[in-house]
Protein backbone atom coordinates (compact mmCIF):
# COMPACT_ATOMS: atom_id res chain seq x y z
CA UNK A 1 0.00 0.00 0.00
CA UNK A 2 2.65 2.54 1.04
CA UNK A 3 1.99 5.97 -0.44
CA UNK A 4 -1.60 5.48 -1.56
CA UNK A 5 -2.09 9.14 -2.55
CA UNK A 6 1.06 9.54 -4.66
CA UNK A 7 -0.80 9.37 -7.97
CA UNK A 8 -3.79 11.48 -6.90
CA UNK A 9 -3.72 14.68 -9.03
CA UNK A 10 -5.61 16.74 -6.41
CA UNK A 11 -7.30 18.95 -8.99
CA UNK A 12 -11.01 18.51 -8.28
CA UNK A 13 -13.22 18.14 -5.25
CA UNK A 14 -13.60 14.47 -6.12
CA UNK A 15 -9.81 14.09 -6.09
CA UNK A 16 -9.51 15.73 -2.67
CA UNK A 17 -12.38 13.64 -1.29
CA UNK A 18 -10.65 10.52 -2.60
CA UNK A 19 -7.37 11.62 -0.98
CA UNK A 20 -9.07 11.91 2.42
CA UNK A 21 -10.49 8.43 2.03
CA UNK A 22 -7.15 7.06 0.82
CA UNK A 23 -5.46 8.43 3.94
CA UNK A 24 -8.07 7.10 6.36
CA UNK A 25 -8.72 3.64 4.91
CA UNK A 26 -5.37 2.17 6.07
CA UNK A 27 -6.44 2.96 9.64
CA UNK A 28 -9.63 0.91 9.54
CA UNK A 29 -8.03 -2.53 10.11
CA UNK A 30 -5.99 -1.16 13.03
CA UNK A 31 -8.90 0.20 15.06
CA UNK A 32 -9.52 -1.41 18.42
CA UNK A 33 -12.40 -3.82 18.99
CA UNK A 34 -14.63 -1.03 20.26
CA UNK A 35 -13.43 1.25 17.44
CA UNK A 36 -12.54 4.03 19.94
CA UNK A 37 -8.76 3.69 19.83
CA UNK A 38 -5.95 3.40 17.31
CA UNK A 39 -2.59 1.88 18.12
CA UNK A 40 -0.32 3.17 15.34
CA UNK A 41 3.07 2.51 16.86
CA UNK A 42 5.11 1.84 19.95
CA UNK A 43 7.04 5.10 20.28
CA UNK A 44 6.28 7.21 23.33
CA UNK A 45 5.08 10.72 24.03
CA UNK A 46 4.75 12.75 27.21
CA UNK A 47 1.29 11.27 27.73
CA UNK A 48 0.39 7.56 28.22
CA UNK A 49 -0.29 5.16 25.39
CA UNK A 50 -4.04 4.96 26.04
CA UNK A 51 -4.27 8.72 25.52
CA UNK A 52 -2.08 8.48 22.41
CA UNK A 53 -4.52 5.90 21.04
CA UNK A 54 -7.44 8.24 21.70
CA UNK A 55 -5.55 11.03 19.93
CA UNK A 56 -4.93 8.79 16.91
CA UNK A 57 -8.67 8.03 16.75
CA UNK A 58 -9.66 11.70 17.00
CA UNK A 59 -7.36 13.30 14.46
CA UNK A 60 -8.85 11.76 11.28
CA UNK A 61 -12.07 13.50 12.33
CA UNK A 62 -10.53 16.75 11.05
CA UNK A 63 -11.29 15.30 7.60
CA UNK A 64 -14.35 13.21 8.46
CA UNK A 65 -16.27 16.16 9.95
CA UNK A 66 -15.91 18.42 6.86
CA UNK A 67 -16.89 15.47 4.67
CA UNK A 68 -20.05 15.05 6.71
CA UNK A 69 -20.76 18.78 6.47
CA UNK A 70 -20.18 18.75 2.73
CA UNK A 71 -22.32 15.68 2.02
CA UNK A 72 -19.43 13.53 0.74
CA UNK A 73 -20.88 10.10 0.04
CA UNK A 74 -17.51 8.36 0.22
CA UNK A 75 -17.27 9.10 3.94
CA UNK A 76 -20.35 7.08 4.91
CA UNK A 77 -18.65 3.69 5.57
CA UNK A 78 -15.83 5.47 7.41
CA UNK A 79 -18.26 7.52 9.48
CA UNK A 80 -20.18 4.38 10.46
CA UNK A 81 -17.00 3.06 12.09
CA UNK A 82 -15.94 6.33 13.73
CA UNK A 83 -19.50 6.90 14.96
CA UNK A 84 -19.33 3.56 16.78
CA UNK A 85 -16.00 4.60 18.25
CA UNK A 86 -17.43 7.88 19.55
CA UNK A 87 -20.39 6.12 21.13
CA UNK A 88 -18.07 3.75 22.97
CA UNK A 89 -15.36 6.28 23.75
CA UNK A 90 -17.68 8.60 25.68
CA UNK A 91 -19.49 5.77 27.50
CA UNK A 92 -18.20 5.52 31.10
CA UNK A 93 -19.35 1.89 31.22
CA UNK A 94 -17.45 0.82 28.10
CA UNK A 95 -13.92 -0.70 28.37
CA UNK A 96 -12.64 1.84 25.83
CA UNK A 97 -14.03 4.90 27.62
CA UNK A 98 -11.74 7.86 27.09
CA UNK A 99 -11.73 8.66 30.78
CA UNK A 100 -11.75 11.62 33.11
CA UNK A 101 -9.36 14.33 32.00
CA UNK A 102 -6.92 16.35 34.08
CA UNK A 103 -5.45 19.84 33.83
CA UNK A 104 -3.19 20.28 30.77
CA UNK A 105 -4.37 16.90 29.45
CA UNK A 106 -3.72 15.96 25.81
CA UNK A 107 -7.35 14.86 25.53
CA UNK A 108 -8.34 18.51 25.91
CA UNK A 109 -6.58 19.13 22.59
CA UNK A 110 -8.51 16.35 20.89
CA UNK A 111 -11.86 17.69 22.12
CA UNK A 112 -11.64 20.57 19.66
CA UNK A 113 -12.63 18.54 16.61
CA UNK A 114 -15.70 17.20 18.41
CA UNK A 115 -16.76 20.77 19.08
CA UNK A 116 -16.22 21.60 15.42
CA UNK A 117 -18.27 18.57 14.40
CA UNK A 118 -21.17 19.71 16.56
CA UNK A 119 -20.84 23.22 15.13
CA UNK A 120 -20.56 22.63 11.37
CA UNK A 121 -22.36 19.28 10.98
CA UNK A 122 -24.73 19.09 13.96
CA UNK A 123 -27.32 16.80 12.36
CA UNK A 124 -24.87 14.26 11.01
CA UNK A 125 -22.23 14.42 13.73
CA UNK A 126 -24.25 14.91 16.90
CA UNK A 127 -27.97 14.36 16.48
CA UNK A 128 -27.44 11.11 14.58
CA UNK A 129 -26.01 9.61 17.78
CA UNK A 130 -28.32 7.73 20.16
CA UNK A 131 -29.74 9.99 22.85
CA UNK A 132 -27.61 8.37 25.56
CA UNK A 133 -24.47 8.91 23.49
CA UNK A 134 -25.41 12.54 22.96
CA UNK A 135 -25.59 13.03 26.73
CA UNK A 136 -22.34 11.15 27.25
CA UNK A 137 -20.54 13.19 24.61
CA UNK A 138 -21.74 16.44 26.13
CA UNK A 139 -20.67 15.33 29.60
CA UNK A 140 -17.27 14.12 28.44
CA UNK A 141 -16.54 17.30 26.47
CA UNK A 142 -17.84 19.57 29.25
CA UNK A 143 -14.84 18.55 31.34
CA UNK A 144 -12.86 21.10 29.36
CA UNK A 145 -14.76 23.86 31.16
CA UNK A 146 -13.37 22.67 34.50
CA UNK A 147 -9.74 22.18 33.56
CA UNK A 148 -6.73 24.47 33.27
CA UNK A 149 -4.90 24.68 29.95
CA UNK A 150 -1.84 26.50 28.63
CA UNK A 151 -2.54 30.15 27.86
CA UNK A 152 -1.86 29.81 24.16
CA UNK A 153 -3.64 28.35 21.11
CA UNK A 154 -5.15 25.67 23.38
CA UNK A 155 -7.69 28.26 24.53
CA UNK A 156 -9.43 27.94 21.19
CA UNK A 157 -10.15 24.25 21.91
CA UNK A 158 -12.55 25.27 24.67
CA UNK A 159 -14.04 27.95 22.42
CA UNK A 160 -14.82 25.33 19.76
CA UNK A 161 -16.37 22.98 22.32
CA UNK A 162 -18.63 25.68 23.78
CA UNK A 163 -19.49 26.85 20.26
CA UNK A 164 -20.55 23.29 19.41
CA UNK A 165 -22.68 23.13 22.56
CA UNK A 166 -24.31 26.43 21.60
CA UNK A 167 -25.16 25.32 18.07
CA UNK A 168 -26.66 22.06 19.35
CA UNK A 169 -28.75 23.84 21.98
CA UNK A 170 -26.84 22.33 24.91
CA UNK A 171 -25.73 24.00 28.14
CA UNK A 172 -22.41 25.80 27.66
CA UNK A 173 -20.14 27.90 29.84
CA UNK A 174 -20.77 31.48 28.72
CA UNK A 175 -18.40 32.97 31.28
CA UNK A 176 -15.58 30.67 30.21
CA UNK A 177 -16.26 31.53 26.58
CA UNK A 178 -16.05 35.25 27.35
CA UNK A 179 -12.78 34.87 29.27
CA UNK A 180 -11.27 32.66 26.58
CA UNK A 181 -12.13 35.11 23.82
CA UNK A 182 -10.49 37.88 25.85
CA UNK A 183 -7.33 35.77 26.30
CA UNK A 184 -7.15 35.14 22.56
CA UNK A 185 -7.27 38.89 21.99
CA UNK A 186 -4.16 39.24 24.16
CA UNK A 187 -2.32 37.13 21.59
CA UNK A 188 -3.24 39.33 18.64
CA UNK A 189 -0.51 41.78 17.60
CA UNK A 190 -2.14 43.37 14.58
CA UNK A 191 -1.89 43.12 10.78
CA UNK A 192 -3.29 39.58 10.95
CA UNK A 193 -0.55 38.24 13.24
CA UNK A 194 -0.98 36.26 16.47
CA UNK A 195 1.78 34.83 18.65
CA UNK A 196 1.52 31.53 20.50
CA UNK A 197 3.90 31.49 23.44
CA UNK A 198 5.64 34.79 24.20
CA UNK A 199 8.18 34.65 21.39
CA UNK A 200 6.68 32.12 18.99
CA UNK A 201 5.38 33.30 15.65
CA UNK A 202 5.28 30.29 13.35
CA UNK A 203 2.75 27.93 11.80
CA UNK A 204 0.58 28.04 14.93
CA UNK A 205 -0.43 31.54 13.89
CA UNK A 206 -1.95 30.09 10.72
CA UNK A 207 -2.97 26.47 11.36
CA UNK A 208 -4.20 27.18 14.89
CA UNK A 209 -5.25 30.74 15.78
CA UNK A 210 -6.49 31.66 12.32
CA UNK A 211 -7.88 28.22 11.50
CA UNK A 212 -10.11 28.11 14.59
CA UNK A 213 -10.97 31.79 14.32
CA UNK A 214 -12.14 31.33 10.73
CA UNK A 215 -14.30 28.34 11.69
CA UNK A 216 -15.77 30.52 14.44
CA UNK A 217 -16.34 33.35 11.94
CA UNK A 218 -18.40 31.10 9.67
CA UNK A 219 -20.43 29.42 12.43
CA UNK A 220 -20.99 32.43 14.66
CA UNK A 221 -21.64 35.09 12.02
CA UNK A 222 -25.19 35.72 13.31
CA UNK A 223 -24.64 34.94 17.00
CA UNK A 224 -21.49 37.07 17.32
CA UNK A 225 -21.27 39.30 14.26
CA UNK A 226 -18.60 41.58 15.72
CA UNK A 227 -16.22 38.80 16.78
CA UNK A 228 -16.81 36.85 13.58
CA UNK A 229 -16.12 39.87 11.41
CA UNK A 230 -12.86 40.51 13.28
CA UNK A 231 -11.62 36.96 12.79
CA UNK A 232 -12.54 37.02 9.11
CA UNK A 233 -10.83 40.36 8.52
CA UNK A 234 -7.68 39.13 10.25
CA UNK A 235 -7.64 36.07 8.03
CA UNK A 236 -7.88 38.25 4.95
CA UNK A 237 -4.94 40.32 6.21
CA UNK A 238 -2.86 37.19 6.82
CA UNK A 239 -3.48 35.57 3.42
CA UNK A 240 -0.93 37.51 1.31
CA UNK A 241 1.75 37.49 4.03
CA UNK A 242 1.51 33.73 4.51
CA UNK A 243 1.59 33.14 0.74
CA UNK A 244 5.21 34.30 0.87
CA UNK A 245 6.13 31.16 2.85
CA UNK A 246 5.51 28.93 -0.22
CA UNK A 247 7.63 28.53 -3.34
CA UNK A 248 6.01 28.38 -6.76
CA UNK A 249 5.63 24.59 -6.60
CA UNK A 250 3.83 24.66 -3.24
CA UNK A 251 6.78 23.71 -1.02
CA UNK A 252 6.56 25.60 2.29
CA UNK A 253 9.36 26.75 4.57
CA UNK A 254 10.25 24.22 7.28
CA UNK A 255 10.35 26.45 10.35
CA UNK A 256 9.38 26.14 14.00
CA UNK A 257 7.86 23.28 15.93
CA UNK A 258 5.24 20.61 15.17
CA UNK A 259 6.48 20.19 11.62
CA UNK A 260 5.38 16.56 11.65
CA UNK A 261 1.89 17.96 10.93
CA UNK A 262 3.18 18.38 7.36
CA UNK A 263 0.31 19.31 5.01
CA UNK A 264 -1.48 21.18 7.76
CA UNK A 265 0.79 23.93 6.39
CA UNK A 266 -1.86 24.87 3.86
CA UNK A 267 -4.88 24.33 6.12
CA UNK A 268 -5.21 28.06 6.73
CA UNK A 269 -6.35 28.50 3.13
CA UNK A 270 -8.96 25.76 3.51
CA UNK A 271 -10.30 27.62 6.55
CA UNK A 272 -10.21 30.97 4.75
CA UNK A 273 -12.26 29.50 1.89
CA UNK A 274 -14.66 27.92 4.40
CA UNK A 275 -15.19 31.35 6.00
CA UNK A 276 -15.85 32.97 2.59
CA UNK A 277 -12.67 35.04 2.87
CA UNK A 278 -12.20 36.02 -0.76
CA UNK A 279 -10.97 39.55 -1.49
CA UNK A 280 -10.38 41.49 -4.70
CA UNK A 281 -6.66 40.77 -4.52
CA UNK A 282 -6.71 37.30 -2.97
CA UNK A 283 -9.35 35.04 -4.42
CA UNK A 284 -10.44 31.42 -4.25
CA UNK A 285 -8.06 30.53 -7.07
CA UNK A 286 -5.08 31.63 -4.97
CA UNK A 287 -6.39 29.79 -1.90
CA UNK A 288 -6.97 26.65 -3.94
CA UNK A 289 -3.48 26.74 -5.44
CA UNK A 290 -1.66 27.25 -2.15
CA UNK A 291 -3.65 24.51 -0.41
CA UNK A 292 -3.55 21.87 -3.14
CA UNK A 293 -0.05 22.56 -4.48
CA UNK A 294 1.30 22.13 -0.96
CA UNK A 295 -0.57 18.84 -0.56
CA UNK A 296 0.73 17.63 -3.91
CA UNK A 297 4.30 18.31 -2.79
CA UNK A 298 3.72 16.34 0.40
CA UNK A 299 2.20 13.38 -1.40
CA UNK A 300 5.39 13.03 -3.44
CA UNK A 301 7.46 12.38 -0.32
CA UNK A 302 8.19 9.08 1.52
CA UNK A 303 6.16 9.96 4.61
CA UNK A 304 4.15 6.72 4.96
CA UNK A 305 4.74 3.25 6.33
CA UNK A 306 4.37 0.24 4.04
CA UNK A 307 0.78 0.00 5.31
CA UNK A 308 -0.04 3.58 4.29
CA UNK A 309 0.08 5.12 7.77
CA UNK A 310 1.57 8.58 8.23
CA UNK A 311 4.86 8.58 10.12
CA UNK A 312 6.44 10.95 12.61
CA UNK A 313 8.98 13.08 10.77
CA UNK A 314 9.06 15.68 8.04
CA UNK A 315 10.40 14.82 4.56
CA UNK A 316 10.84 11.19 5.65
CA UNK A 317 10.24 9.20 8.88
CA UNK A 318 12.37 10.53 11.75
CA UNK A 319 11.90 10.67 15.49
CA UNK A 320 14.94 12.90 16.00
CA UNK A 321 13.14 16.09 14.93
CA UNK A 322 9.96 15.38 16.91
CA UNK A 323 8.62 17.10 20.00
CA UNK A 324 7.79 15.23 23.20
CA UNK A 325 4.08 15.54 22.40
CA UNK A 326 4.41 13.73 19.05
CA UNK A 327 2.79 10.33 19.51
CA UNK A 328 2.26 7.93 16.57
CA UNK A 329 -1.11 9.47 15.74
CA UNK A 330 0.06 13.08 15.95
CA UNK A 331 0.81 13.48 12.21
CA UNK A 332 -2.91 13.18 11.45
CA UNK A 333 -3.32 16.79 12.58
CA UNK A 334 -2.51 17.30 8.89
CA UNK A 335 -6.09 16.28 8.12
CA UNK A 336 -7.13 19.84 8.98
CA UNK A 337 -6.28 20.62 5.36
CA UNK A 338 -9.48 18.83 4.33
CA UNK A 339 -11.81 21.50 5.76
CA UNK A 340 -12.34 22.54 2.15
CA UNK A 341 -14.54 19.43 1.74
CA UNK A 342 -17.21 21.16 3.82
CA UNK A 343 -17.76 23.34 0.75
CA UNK A 344 -20.14 21.90 -1.87
CA UNK A 345 -19.09 21.13 -5.43
CA UNK A 346 -20.73 24.31 -6.77
CA UNK A 347 -18.89 26.59 -4.32
CA UNK A 348 -16.66 29.19 -6.03
CA UNK A 349 -13.61 27.61 -4.37
CA UNK A 350 -14.08 24.40 -6.33
CA UNK A 351 -15.11 26.18 -9.51
CA UNK A 352 -12.07 28.49 -9.48
CA UNK A 353 -8.97 27.79 -11.54
CA UNK A 354 -5.82 27.55 -9.47
CA UNK A 355 -3.84 30.78 -9.60
CA UNK A 356 -0.44 31.60 -8.17
CA UNK A 357 -0.40 34.68 -5.98
CA UNK A 358 1.98 37.42 -7.13
CA UNK A 359 4.54 37.24 -4.32
CA UNK A 360 7.26 39.92 -4.06
CA UNK A 361 10.88 38.82 -4.31
CA UNK A 362 11.58 40.29 -0.89
CA UNK A 363 9.06 40.66 1.92
CA UNK A 364 9.58 41.99 5.42
CA UNK A 365 7.25 40.42 8.01
CA UNK A 366 8.00 42.42 11.18
CA UNK A 367 5.46 40.58 13.35
CA UNK A 368 7.01 37.24 12.39
CA UNK A 369 10.49 38.71 12.93
CA UNK A 370 11.34 37.47 9.49
CA UNK A 371 12.68 38.73 6.16
CA UNK A 372 11.73 36.54 3.21
CA UNK A 373 13.76 36.34 0.02
CA UNK A 374 12.63 34.54 -3.14
CA UNK A 375 14.75 33.35 -6.05
CA UNK A 376 13.94 34.95 -9.40
CA UNK A 377 12.47 31.71 -10.75
CA UNK A 378 10.35 31.11 -7.63
CA UNK A 379 11.97 27.74 -6.90
CA UNK A 380 13.55 28.77 -3.60
CA UNK A 381 12.24 30.73 -0.62
CA UNK A 382 14.58 31.74 2.19
CA UNK A 383 13.45 33.08 5.56
CA UNK A 384 15.95 35.11 7.59
CA UNK A 385 14.95 35.34 11.25
CA UNK A 386 15.98 36.74 14.63
CA UNK A 387 14.38 37.13 18.03
CA UNK A 388 12.07 34.11 17.97
CA UNK A 389 13.38 32.22 20.97
CA UNK A 390 10.90 29.42 21.60
CA UNK A 391 9.32 27.88 24.66
CA UNK A 392 10.81 24.72 26.16
CA UNK A 393 10.41 22.39 23.20
CA UNK A 394 13.09 20.12 21.78
CA UNK A 395 15.66 21.53 19.35
CA UNK A 396 14.41 25.08 19.82
CA UNK A 397 17.77 26.50 18.78
CA UNK A 398 17.54 24.65 15.47
CA UNK A 399 13.84 25.23 14.80
CA UNK A 400 13.78 28.97 15.54
CA UNK A 401 17.28 30.44 15.65
CA UNK A 402 19.14 29.44 12.48
CA UNK A 403 20.21 32.37 10.36
CA UNK A 404 18.12 31.21 7.39
CA UNK A 405 15.41 28.63 6.67
CA UNK A 406 14.99 27.23 3.16
CA UNK A 407 12.30 25.50 1.12
CA UNK A 408 15.06 23.67 -0.78
CA UNK A 409 17.45 22.59 1.96
CA UNK A 410 15.27 22.60 5.09
CA UNK A 411 17.32 22.64 8.26
CA UNK A 412 19.06 20.16 10.54
CA UNK A 413 18.63 19.26 14.20
CA UNK A 414 21.53 18.03 16.31
CA UNK A 415 22.08 14.55 17.65
CA UNK A 416 24.49 16.16 20.11
CA UNK A 417 26.46 19.38 20.41
CA UNK A 418 29.67 17.36 20.50
CA UNK A 419 31.59 17.43 17.20
CA UNK A 420 30.47 19.16 14.02
CA UNK A 421 29.04 15.97 12.53
CA UNK A 422 26.82 15.42 15.58
CA UNK A 423 25.70 19.04 15.78
CA UNK A 424 24.88 19.39 12.06
CA UNK A 425 25.21 23.17 12.39
CA UNK A 426 23.80 24.22 9.04
CA UNK A 427 22.88 27.88 8.50
CA UNK A 428 24.55 28.74 11.76
CA UNK A 429 27.75 29.90 13.43
CA UNK A 430 28.71 27.47 16.20
CA UNK A 431 31.36 28.34 18.78
CA UNK A 432 33.36 26.04 21.04
CA UNK A 433 35.77 26.52 23.93
CA UNK A 434 37.48 23.15 23.42
CA UNK A 435 36.94 22.30 19.75
CA UNK A 436 34.66 19.50 20.86
CA UNK A 437 31.36 20.86 22.21
CA UNK A 438 29.76 23.63 20.15
CA UNK A 439 27.11 26.25 20.91
CA UNK A 440 25.00 27.92 18.18
CA UNK A 441 22.90 31.06 18.53
CA UNK A 442 20.22 30.69 21.18
CA UNK A 443 18.44 33.62 22.75
CA UNK A 444 19.07 37.00 21.12
CA UNK A 445 19.51 39.76 23.68
CA UNK A 446 19.00 42.31 20.90
CA UNK A 447 17.72 42.04 17.34
CA UNK A 448 16.46 44.17 14.48
CA UNK A 449 15.18 43.34 11.00
CA UNK A 450 14.67 45.62 8.04
CA UNK A 451 14.55 45.10 4.28
CA UNK A 452 18.34 44.95 3.97
CA UNK A 453 19.82 43.56 7.18
CA UNK A 454 19.01 41.17 10.01
CA UNK A 455 21.00 42.03 13.13
CA UNK A 456 21.22 40.09 16.38
CA UNK A 457 23.33 40.05 19.52
CA UNK A 458 23.87 36.78 21.38
CA UNK A 459 26.09 35.30 24.06
CA UNK A 460 27.13 31.65 23.65
CA UNK A 461 29.22 31.87 26.84
CA UNK A 462 29.69 34.33 29.67
CA UNK A 463 32.38 36.73 28.51
CA UNK A 464 31.62 36.18 24.80
CA UNK A 465 29.45 38.53 22.74
CA UNK A 466 28.54 37.97 19.09
CA UNK A 467 26.96 40.65 16.92
CA UNK A 468 25.65 39.06 13.73
CA UNK A 469 24.54 40.97 10.63
CA UNK A 470 23.09 39.18 7.61
CA UNK A 471 22.40 40.68 4.20
CA UNK A 472 20.29 38.70 1.66
CA UNK A 473 21.25 38.97 -2.02
CA UNK A 474 19.05 36.67 -4.12
CA UNK A 475 20.09 33.09 -3.40
CA UNK A 476 23.27 34.43 -1.82
CA UNK A 477 23.57 36.05 1.55
CA UNK A 478 26.44 37.64 3.45
CA UNK A 479 27.06 37.03 7.15
CA UNK A 480 29.15 39.42 9.23
CA UNK A 481 30.02 38.43 12.81
CA UNK A 482 31.79 40.71 15.26
CA UNK A 483 33.00 38.56 18.13
CA UNK A 484 34.40 39.82 21.41
CA UNK A 485 35.78 37.03 23.55
CA UNK A 486 37.77 36.76 26.77
CA UNK A 487 38.99 33.26 25.85
CA UNK A 488 40.21 31.21 22.92
CA UNK A 489 37.39 29.91 20.71
CA UNK A 490 36.89 27.54 17.80
CA UNK A 491 34.41 28.77 15.17
CA UNK A 492 32.46 26.77 12.58
CA UNK A 493 30.20 28.53 10.07
CA UNK A 494 27.78 26.20 8.29
CA UNK A 495 26.14 26.76 4.93
CA UNK A 496 23.14 24.74 3.74
CA UNK A 497 23.05 20.97 4.27
CA UNK A 498 22.56 19.34 0.85
CA UNK A 499 21.27 15.81 0.21
CA UNK A 500 24.03 13.39 -0.71
CA UNK A 501 21.68 10.84 -2.28
CA UNK A 502 20.03 11.23 -5.65
CA UNK A 503 20.12 10.38 -9.34
CA UNK A 504 23.59 11.55 -10.25
CA UNK A 505 26.96 12.22 -8.72
CA UNK A 506 27.56 14.72 -5.94
CA UNK A 507 30.85 16.60 -6.06
CA UNK A 508 32.58 18.53 -3.29
CA UNK A 509 35.46 20.90 -2.81
CA UNK A 510 37.10 22.19 0.35
CA UNK A 511 40.19 24.26 0.93
CA UNK A 512 41.46 27.58 2.18
CA UNK A 513 38.40 29.75 2.71
CA UNK A 514 35.93 27.77 0.61
CA UNK A 515 33.68 24.73 0.91
CA UNK A 516 31.03 23.52 -1.50
CA UNK A 517 29.02 20.53 -2.63
CA UNK A 518 27.05 20.32 -5.86
CA UNK A 519 24.93 17.79 -7.73
CA UNK A 520 22.16 17.70 -10.35
CA UNK A 521 19.67 18.50 -7.57
CA UNK A 522 21.39 21.63 -6.26
CA UNK A 523 24.42 23.44 -4.98
CA UNK A 524 25.52 24.53 -1.51
CA UNK A 525 28.59 26.66 -1.03
CA UNK A 526 30.23 28.98 1.49
CA UNK A 527 33.09 31.39 0.82
CA UNK A 528 35.28 33.22 3.33
CA UNK A 529 35.45 36.95 2.76
CA UNK A 530 37.34 37.64 5.99
CA UNK A 531 38.62 35.82 9.04
CA UNK A 532 38.16 32.13 8.27
CA UNK A 533 41.06 29.77 7.81
CA UNK A 534 39.81 26.52 6.30
CA UNK A 535 36.86 25.12 4.44
CA UNK A 536 35.61 21.60 5.14
CA UNK A 537 32.67 19.54 3.96
CA UNK A 538 31.20 17.97 7.07
CA UNK A 539 29.30 14.69 6.76
CA UNK A 540 26.61 15.10 9.45
CA UNK A 541 25.10 12.20 11.34
CA UNK A 542 22.25 10.52 9.40
CA UNK A 543 18.68 11.73 9.92
CA UNK A 544 19.68 15.16 11.24
CA UNK A 545 18.24 17.12 8.30
CA UNK A 546 14.47 17.40 7.94
CA UNK A 547 14.43 17.09 4.14
CA UNK A 548 17.08 14.45 3.47
CA UNK A 549 18.32 11.60 5.67
CA UNK A 550 21.95 11.86 4.47
CA UNK A 551 23.59 15.20 3.81
CA UNK A 552 26.84 17.07 3.25
CA UNK A 553 27.44 20.40 4.98
CA UNK A 554 29.96 22.94 3.59
CA UNK A 555 31.55 24.66 6.59
CA UNK A 556 34.20 27.30 7.29
CA UNK A 557 36.38 27.05 10.40
CA UNK A 558 38.64 29.37 12.38
CA UNK A 559 40.49 29.51 15.69
CA UNK A 560 40.06 32.79 17.56
CA UNK A 561 42.37 34.19 20.22
CA UNK A 562 41.02 36.35 23.07
CA UNK A 563 40.03 39.76 21.77
CA UNK A 564 37.85 41.17 18.99
CA UNK A 565 37.38 39.46 15.63
CA UNK A 566 35.40 39.95 12.45
CA UNK A 567 34.26 36.96 10.44
CA UNK A 568 32.61 37.50 7.05
CA UNK A 569 31.25 34.84 4.70
CA UNK A 570 29.11 34.57 1.58
CA UNK A 571 26.69 31.66 1.51
CA UNK A 572 24.98 30.24 -1.57
CA UNK A 573 22.30 27.63 -2.04
CA UNK A 574 20.26 26.83 -5.12
CA UNK A 575 18.00 24.13 -6.43
CA UNK A 576 19.24 24.86 -9.93
CA UNK A 577 22.89 25.35 -8.98
CA UNK A 578 23.79 21.94 -10.35
CA UNK A 579 23.89 23.45 -13.83
CA UNK A 580 27.59 24.27 -13.15
CA UNK A 581 29.30 20.96 -13.66
CA UNK A 582 32.96 21.84 -13.24
CA UNK A 583 35.00 23.30 -10.42
CA UNK A 584 36.36 26.24 -12.42
CA UNK A 585 32.89 27.54 -13.19
CA UNK A 586 31.92 27.23 -9.57
CA UNK A 587 35.00 29.06 -8.38
CA UNK A 588 34.47 31.80 -10.95
CA UNK A 589 30.93 32.23 -9.69
CA UNK A 590 32.17 32.49 -6.10
CA UNK A 591 34.78 35.07 -7.10
CA UNK A 592 32.23 37.12 -9.02
CA UNK A 593 30.08 37.29 -5.93
CA UNK A 594 33.05 38.12 -3.74
CA UNK A 595 34.31 41.02 -5.86
CA UNK A 596 31.19 41.98 -7.74
CA UNK A 597 27.65 41.87 -6.40
CA UNK A 598 28.63 42.00 -2.74
CA UNK A 599 31.50 44.45 -3.12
Amino acid sequence: MGNCVKNNPLRTRADVELAAVQLIEPLLPILSEGKARLHLGDTGAVYPDEIAQMEAFARPLWAIVPMLAGGCKAVEPIWAVWREGIINGVDPEHPEYWGEVEDYDQRLVEMAVFGMGMAIAPERFFFSLPERAQKNLHAWLDQINRRDMPKNNWTFFRVLVNMGFMVCGLPYDAERLHLDMAMIEEHYEGDGWYFDYTNQREYYTMWAFHYYGLVYARVMAERDPEGSAAYLERGKLMAPDFACWFDDSGEAIPYGRSLTYRFAQGAFYAALAFAQGETETFGYGEMKHLLLANMRKWFEKPIFTRDGVLTIGYGYPSLLMAEGYNAPGSPYWAMKAFLCLALPEDHPFWQAEERAFAVPQRKLLPHARMLLERSEDGSHVMAYTAGNRAHEHSHDEAKYEKFVYSTVFGFSVPKAHKLLKDGAFDSMLALSEDGDTYHPRYGCTEFSIDEDWITSVWHPFAGVTVRTKIHPAGEWHVRVHTIETDRELYAAEGGYAIARDGAGKIEQRAGAGVAMAWAPWGLSGILSLEGYEEGVVVMPEPNTNLMAPRTLLPTLTAKLSPGKHTLVSAVYGSKTGGQWDDEDSLMNLMEAIKYGKLG
